[in-house]
């Protein structure tokens, strides 16, 4: 599937220069509270649809996480008029490829289909929305799914547990305190009932962004979507608690035991701000520096000169209430992840006493300038950087405007980022290790 995407990006490509250009788009609100966000881009006989909700894992009960990720699965099943296991028959025998992906903000559809079928995925859209079956077989069937997908992917995968690991000690009021996969607990105690109640509070045209983009006329797109989610009922208004987390002020300290695994990992975690800020971008800075691939700063230092570490990364994860910045290594024999902490902190303090170098800095800003025309250089990634940028952000120009506020950030702003958010007693120490050797008498 990965690969017919890239055939088909790839095609919007040829005879052009990858350089940033200025998206153009319409949007608008239908009466239901669905809004709609329309780019044309007629280089190419492609059209994306695309659908994101404003539901994610941090959207569940307590005692019942998983849901979200569920219902990615779930609405696969079939509709009203669509019978249980035709979806991809229809999508695939049109041409059409379709998938979707949950986070722990919101849950994303898209089909992307030759241009002159985008009635077809307007109507399984609304289909998707307006009448979604939601049976007890339907739900069986895709409980097997999900536990055979988290039992290999998670449970029984070397490290796979490593960041529910750390989301359970960095978060203590949020819910991004558990895994957007979830409990198979709460899956397998959870009623038909309790799935139908989700539906009907979350998958909502006045939760939603509907977004077209390729090759199609307008007016008849318009008129399409009027015909198909215009009658969809709009559903009650969604009132979000807003949890707040106190201030880290003391080092945290865990442990985390990992069957599948005989080489321990250190993990250090800090907790960030929301992406929407200036901080979380200038923090997006000292990832980059510090272990954005083999050219970054720990990667040449402690793997390539030092030799202390098989492995030393990063991840980065920005979210709609708070980041984390998760930093990860694998001990080389007669090291210990005490010593890769150690040169982790060293080069923390650096960034934190001195400005990063000016060649450093302009070599970071060239990174985030290609990542911005890359992302934007085919329709599909324009579709589902619309739809984030509306529903998650707020502000839907940042799509053009959100790589002008990376370029003025300056380095000390990136000094002061540092000083804010990476202090040695903000954070978490995961000592995730394998099982202990029985102790021989």
């Amino acid at each position: 599937m990965k690969k017919i995407i890239m055939a088909i990006s790839s095609s919007l490509l040829l005879g052009g220069i990858a350089t940033a250009q200025k998206i153009a788009f319409e949007e608008y609100t239908l009466d239901n509270g669905l809004h709609v966000i329309l780019h044309q881009d007629n280089s190419a006989p492609v059209v994306i649809t695309s659908v994101m909700y404003h539901v994610g894992s941090k959207d569940e009960d307590p005692n019942k996480t998983g849901f979200a990720h569920f219902f990615e699965h779930l609405l696969f099943e079939g509709t009203a008029n669509i019978k249980r296991g035709e979806w991809f028959k229809i999508v695939t025998s049109n041409g059409g490829i379709n998938n979707a992906n949950t986070s722990d903000d919101r849950t994303y559809y898209y089909e992307v289909f030759p241009s002159n079928n985008l009635e077809l995925a307007l109507w399984m859209e609304s289909e998707r929305l307006m009448h979604p079956v939601i049976n007890q077989i339907g739900v069986d069937t895709q409980k097997e799914v999900i536990k055979e997908e988290k039992n290999s992917r998670y449970d029984n995968q070397p490290y796979g547990r490593i960041i529910e690991a750390v989301k359970k000690n960095l978060f203590v009021n949020h819910p991004y305190r558990w895994t957007t996969i979830g409990s198979t607990e709460h899956l397998n105690s959870a009623k038909l009932e309790d799935f139908k109640a989700f539906n009907e509070k979350f998958y909502v045209p006045n939760n939603a962004v509907l977004v077209v983009a390729g090759d199609f006329e307008k007016n008849q797109a318009k008129e399409w979507i009027q015909n198909y989610f215009g009658p969809i009922k709009k559903g009650k208004e969604i009132v979000r608690e807003k949890f707040v987390e106190k201030p880290i002020t003391e080092t945290i300290k865990a442990t985390h035991i990992d069957p599948n695994i005989q080489i321990p990992m250190l993990a250090t975690a800090y907790r960030t701000p929301s992406m929407k800020t200036r901080d979380a971008r200038a923090l997006d800075f000292i990832s980059s520096y510090l272990s954005d691939g083999k050219s970054s700063k720990l990667y040449k230092k402690i793997v390539d000169e030092k030799k202390k570490a098989l492995q030393i990364g990063a991840v980065a994860f920005n979210q709609e209430d708070y980041g984390m910045y998760i930093l990860y290594g694998l001990p080389m024999t007669n090291f210990t992840t005490n010593d890769l902490l150690t040169e982790i902190d060293e080069e923390i303090t650096k960034i934190q006493t001195d400005l990063i170098s000016e060649r450093d800095y302009q070599k970071i800003l060239n990174q985030f300038e290609n990542q911005y025309v890359n992302e934007n250089s085919n329709v599909e990634g324009i579709a589902e950087n619309l739809a984030r940028y509306y529903l998650l952000h707020g502000d839907i120009e940042l799509i053009n405007q959100d790589i002008e506020i990376y370029r003025s950030i300056t380095r000390e702003e990136i000094r002061e980022a540092a000083n804010k958010y990476l202090k040695p007693n903000q954070r978490l120490i995961l000592d995730y290790i394998p099982t202990p050797a029985k102790n021989e008498n």
